[in-house]
């Protein structure tokens, strides 16, 4: 993770007020829309991903606020405190993770079988190495339990300078797996994502 004394947090500078934000608020929306087109990836039949940065944050924020009608700079500085860990840093990737279940009855059958999914991410690059996904320690007291899974996690993955290097680019292809012993799945990401997630990963 870089050092660097400059942040990509997000501050209340960032977060504009309801009427300011219903001015921009279609043009915002479709924009994340596209942005997510390129960073939302679907791993089997009920596990999707998105990688999330500063701009999808500001929109989860605006749009928390919006519903919520938080109007004082307390009420968003909580929102940042909550979300701010899931932009990411230089050599990061944060993400969200959906279990996309439709029912109560997976529900019964799935959440109990995928515990311990979160921490069953990895990118594998072209050098032969590995980077294994982090549960986002603000979220994880609130979503792991010992004996049934949550439907929606948050997980980051921290890369070395040498891992950045092999991510995508000339450095070949980059493949993202679950290994979670009752569910593994792999995909390789195209090159619009990987174009994507460099863009997190570099200063």
């Amino acid at each position: 993770m870089s050092t660097s004394t400059s942040s990509r947090k997000l501050t209340l500078d960032d977060i504009v007020d309801a009427r300011a934000y219903e001015r921009e608020r279609d043009t915002l929306r479709a924009r994340v829309i596209d942005l997510k087109s390129r960073r939302r990836l679907s791993l089997g039949h009920i596990v999707t991903i998105t990688f999330e940065n500063r701009e999808t944050m500001r929109h989860q924020i605006q749009e928390m606020a919006r519903a919520e009608k938080l109007f004082t700079d307390e009420a968003i500085q909580e929102e940042l405190d909550i979300y701010n860990p899931m932009v990411p840093e230089p050599g990061q990737l944060c993400a969200t993770v959906f279990i996309e279940l439709t029912n109560d009855e997976q529900m019964k059958v799935w959440l109990p079988k995928l515990v311990g999914v979160e921490r069953s991410f990895v990118f594998r690059l072209a050098d032969g190495s590995e980077v294994r996904s982090i549960t986002e320690e603000q979220h994880a007291s609130q979503l792991t339990r010992p004996d049934v899974t949550a439907a929606v996690h948050y997980i980051r993955f921290e890369f070395t300078p040498e891992q950045v290097a092999a991510f995508g680019g000339d450095a070949g292809t980059v493949i993202l797996a679950i290994d979670h012993p009752n569910y593994g799945e792999e995909i390789e990401l195209l090159p619009a994502t990987v174009a994507e997630l460099r863009g997190d990963l570099l200063p």
